[in-house]
């Protein structure tokens, strides 16, 4: 009765653990670029009754009597789907048709940085007209503004990493930098393929260079820092900067931001399916208790 007991106490904190995600999910139905946790449950270890015997020239084999003790907490999974698309006519509201990541970065930018494009040093210290890299994040969510100079930021004053542009053409996607406007420029876009133009103060058509995507080999595994930003992590593989036409499946779309991906009838009917295996759980431990106290009343 004991080991029932203990088995009902596993598997009210694994369904516990689960209605905290499922409510983190639902919290965060509104949130632009959230990917909604699931969790998964594994079996614990077994008691064995009696092990394994192999057949012999008398009689066949027997399998062996193993008894469980209860269930332990398998994985929180982060789930990269898509969310759905919201318009909001706001040019520097970005979304992600398809795979890949906006990358933003906490720089010390060069002062009285002048230029569209500043290139970043992510292996060495900046210097001269090269910006300072202090720390990295990746994001879906794409709500970007223009700060006091003129650099594409996020709502945490992170810039967002691009590349630059020259001739009508990217010059290396692998080395990345920093995007800005002039304050000068009367009006500006951004193409499904991540170029950004702008009409200078001379009315003339101009490019401040073409935004980046990031992609990994498992984005599952990347670090949740909260604010709607991830980290790499050792099992998310390395960062593959890319550009939007580089990917097919990848495209930019501007005046429009990409939201949740929670499905609030899927996490209402795991909330119900959480609750009923709580109850379930506690249950048996009302159970074995019951029995428990039988046996105790034996002796009169």
């Amino acid at each position: 009765m004991l080991r029932s007991m203990y088995a009902g106490i596993s598997g009210m904190k694994n369904f516990q653990t689960k209605l905290d995600v499922i409510g983190n999910n639902i919290a965060n139905v509104s949130t632009v670029g959230f990917k909604k946790g699931q969790v998964t449950f594994q079996e614990m270890m077994s008691q064995t009754a009696s092990g394994a015997q192999g057949s012999t020239g008398a009689r066949g084999g027997v399998n062996s009597s193993q008894i469980g003790l209860g269930a332990q907490l398998g994985t929180i999974n982060n789930i990269h789907t898509q969310g759905f698309r919201q318009t909001t006519n706001n040019p520097l509201d970005l979304s992600i048709q398809g795979d890949g990541m906006f990358e933003v970065v906490l720089v010390e930018t060069p002062n009285g940085a002048g230029n569209t494009f500043v290139p970043i040093n992510f292996d060495a210290a900046g210097g001269g007209n090269t910006a300072q890299v202090e720390d990295r994040f990746y994001t879906r969510a794409g709500n970007f503004y223009l700060d006091d100079r003129g650099f594409i930021v996020n709502s945490e004053g992170m810039y967002l990493v691009g590349f630059e542009y020259v001739d009508g053409n990217p010059v290396d996607s692998n080395a990345p930098g920093v995007l800005r406007i002039p304050l000068d420029a009367q009006s500006f876009n951004i193409s499904t393929n991540g170029t950004v133009n702008y009409i200078d103060a001379n009315g003339e058509n101009q490019v401040a260079g073409q935004i980046g995507l990031a992609n990994f080999a498992n984005p599952t595994g990347l670090t949740k820092e909260g604010n709607n930003l991830y980290r790499e992590s050792q099992n998310s593989g390395g960062v593959e900067r890319v550009l939007p036409e580089e990917s097919t499946s990848s495209q930019i779309i501007s005046n429009s931001l990409e939201m949740s991906n929670v499905d609030l009838a899927e996490e209402f009917t795991e909330m119900i399916s959480a609750q009923r295996g709580f109850q379930a759980n506690s249950r048996i431990i009302t159970t074995s208790d019951e029995i428990l106290q039988e046996l105790v009343n034996l002796k009169r």
